[in-house]
């Protein structure tokens, strides 16, 4: 269970990603291919339940940040992907190493990457829907 910053419990840990962002929908896709125990629970910033659960950024979305709110609390930049990640189990546990690495460095080559995302990966596809089993991990 988490908790999230409305004191709400959840059952299980939410990845907040930016909506529009290319590189964020590919990460969330990636994340859906590998995460074969459905532990995850993926909403865009942009809605109602990041807009309920967790402070958004105002302002210039190329700001914003991944979040992950699981049971430890809530995480951000570079922390919520390598936590995510390295909480799908297996070789993924990994990637928990990497936050070894001091919280400045790796958030600065996160921010230098979310800074220019729309440029290099594009904007998400509009038409993207989930498939019939993905649809009940996508909250609005």
């Amino acid at each position: 269970m988490s908790r999230a910053e409305d004191g709400a419990v959840v059952e299980h840990p939410i990845v907040f990603y930016d909506g529009d962002c290319g590189l964020c929908d590919r990460f969330v896709r990636w994340m859906l291919r590998r995460d074969r125990q459905h532990r995850y629970r993926f909403a865009p910033l942009q809605g109602e339940t990041a807009r309920r659960m967790i402070l958004v950024e105002a302002g210039d979305p190329e700001l914003w940040s991944v979040v992950l709110v699981d049971h430890a609390g809530e995480h951000r930049l570079s922390a919520a992907t390598l936590r995510a990640v390295a909480g799908l189990g297996g070789v993924w546990r990994a990637a928990g190493l990497l936050l070894l690495i001091p919280a400045a460095l790796r958030d600065r080559a996160y921010r230098v990457v979310a800074r220019h995302r729309y440029r290099w990966f594009g904007r998400a596809p509009a038409c993207a829907l989930p498939s019939a089993d993905e649809r009940g991990r996508f909250l609005p």
